[in-house]
């Protein structure tokens, strides 16, 4: 299992070093590669244990190079027998210290946020900085600016104080890759993660409070889905919290500007 482990350890090195990943998905991968290189570890040193006639290492060596082609395809294969991806949801709330038509007008729009704390965004994950928004009602246009570009939301319900729901049109990358090198081209950061729609909604509560709730509904073909759906749901979650808590922050302190449109 140790030289299992260690094979995986080098040959995450080698894909950071010849550019192919950066770190973050190296690290993201680690507990993955970890299991399966010392499951097939476990498995190699049972059957060299065994009794009997043993398969030479020679010939090992040579039948596994051979076999590798055959599994080219094989994940797009996967993708495709397994049809449109299941769309996943993410809820996050909060609670305001003030009333919903004081914290609509910051839904709509939020000031600059103050660089992240978070190791997660220190390490690349893209987060959000500002929103702003031009036009009211059905069909006005939303950007959420990101560390790596901005989310383009057409509104789809303006339910003033209550709901603001948005399409997503338009999404930057997802992270930018930790690397010795100015930029990488990773295949699974184009088209492989879609975010397809969010909302926020508001809620009075006694006291003159309100219960902010922020969901975003997405979808990701990276297998397998139960796995990477553990980070995909603390990234965006992380990525809910920080906007709520900005917004907090600048309804509370009496920022909330009055939305001019």
């Amino acid at each position: 299992m140790g030289v299992a482990a260690l094979s995986v350890t080098l040959a995450g090195l080698l894909v950071i070093a010849v550019a192919v990943e950066g770190l973050v998905c190296v690290l993201m991968a680690a507990p993955l590669g970890y299991a399966l290189a010392c499951l097939g570890g476990w498995v190699g040193y049972a059957l060299q244990k065994r009794r009997g006639p043993r398969v030479s290492s020679v010939a090992v060596a040579l039948i596994l190079p051979l076999a590798l082609p055959g599994f080219i395809g094989v994940e797009r294969w996967g993708r495709l027998a397994r049809g449109p991806e299941p769309e996943m949801l993410v809820r996050s709330e909060i609670v305001v210290a003030a009333p919903p038509e004081r914290v609509w007008r910051a839904v709509l729009q939020f000031k600059p946020l103050p660089p992240p704390t978070e190791l997660l965004f220190r390490a690349g994950i893209a987060y959000p900085t500002r929103a702003e928004i031009r036009g009211t009602g059905v069909g006005a246009i939303r950007r959420r600016v990101f560390s790596t570009g901005a989310f383009v939301e057409p509104i789809e319900t303006w339910d003033e104080p209550r709901r603001l729901a948005f399409s997503v049109a338009e999404q930057p990358r997802i992270l930018t890759e930790l690397t010795p090198y100015r930029e990488i081209q990773a295949p699974h950061l184009d088209g492989f993660f879609a975010s397809t729609h969010g909302e926020f909604e508001l809620t009075e509560m006694p006291g003159g409070r309100t219960r902010l709730v922020g969901r975003t509904w997405y979808r990701h073909a990276i297998w397998p889905t139960a796995y990477w759906r553990i980070w995909s749901d603390a990234v965006i979650h992380a990525i809910h919290m920080r906007v709520l808590e900005g917004i907090r922050r600048d309804v509370e302190a009496g920022g909330a500007r009055r939305y001019s449109g």
